[in-house]
């Protein structure tokens, strides 16, 4: 049982990127304290799996890169929910590993279309019935990426740039509404997402870390469950590192 139990008490969450890595992990935690969760995710097999074994945990198959299926899953989850307390934007994909005057132009779409225009998407549906009930906490994941940039990885690293910049405005826009909004940029965890990545790009990863390893998804989790929850209350537009002490701003 977590030491939270009950911290997410009569919340409601979407997350998306949900079937897998730090959102299945970080919707077990809320569930865990809780909270009710809408888990948003592209693979429906996958979801379908989930279902069988977390009571009670709705599901939408959703390519976030789509407005309109965006637009019709936050529908749905609000019906089935009653409400939307909690975003979490989880969804994303790396893109190829090339260096940018080779890199694929519908890779470089996809990602753009995933990463950035899905977080906007998927804000641009939900936060408004925050607004409505007078509470949220919206979690945008970014990466270290889009601070720093990561060589061979141009799409991904400006797509998490956008990430951080989308958040930062969208936050103080909602400032005095009751909805806050932050991004966290962890460096490399492990994640199901590294299967896309090769292994040298991951070894250049890990060797940026002081701590010499990378995150683990709990690791993570745990800073998003604390943005997601009632406990954050004065940090909104804001940024959260956690890298192992790769970044230092």
């Amino acid at each position: 049982m977590s030491m939270f139990a009950g911290r997410f008490s009569g919340r409601t969450a979407i997350v998306t990127g949900g079937a897998s890595g730090l959102g299945l992990l970080t919707a077990r935690r809320i569930i865990g304290e809780g909270g009710r969760v809408s888990l948003w995710d592209v693979n429906a097999l996958a979801l379908g799996e989930i279902k069988k074994t977390l009571a009670g945990v709705h599901t939408a198959q959703v390519d976030v890169g789509s407005h309109a299926e965006v637009a019709q899953a936050a529908a749905q989850s609000k019906e089935a929910l009653g409400k939307v307390d909690i975003l979490i934007n989880c969804a994303g994909v790396t893109g190829a590993t090339a260096a940018a005057q080779d890199y694929p132009i519908d890779s470089w779409l996809q990602v753009m279309n995933v990463n950035l225009n899905g977080t906007f998407y998927c804000c641009r549906e939900i936060a408004p019935l925050m607004v409505a009930g007078g509470y949220g906490r919206i979690v945008n994941i970014a990466s270290v990426a889009g601070k720093e940039g990561n060589p061979k990885a141009s799409a991904y690293s400006a797509s998490k740039a956008g990430v951080i910049g989308f958040t930062k405005s969208l936050g103080k826009e909602l400032a005095t509404s009751g909805v806050l909004v932050n991004c966290v940029t962890p460096a490399t965890f492990e994640s199901p997402i590294l299967d896309q990545l090769p292994q040298s790009q991951i070894d250049y990863m890990r060797s940026k870390i002081p701590m010499g390893r990378l995150g683990e998804a709990s690791e993570c989790a745990a800073l998003v469950c604390w943005l997601a929850s009632e406990e954050c209350s004065f940090s909104t537009a804001a940024t959260f590192d956690i890298s192992g002490g790769r970044t230092t701003y």
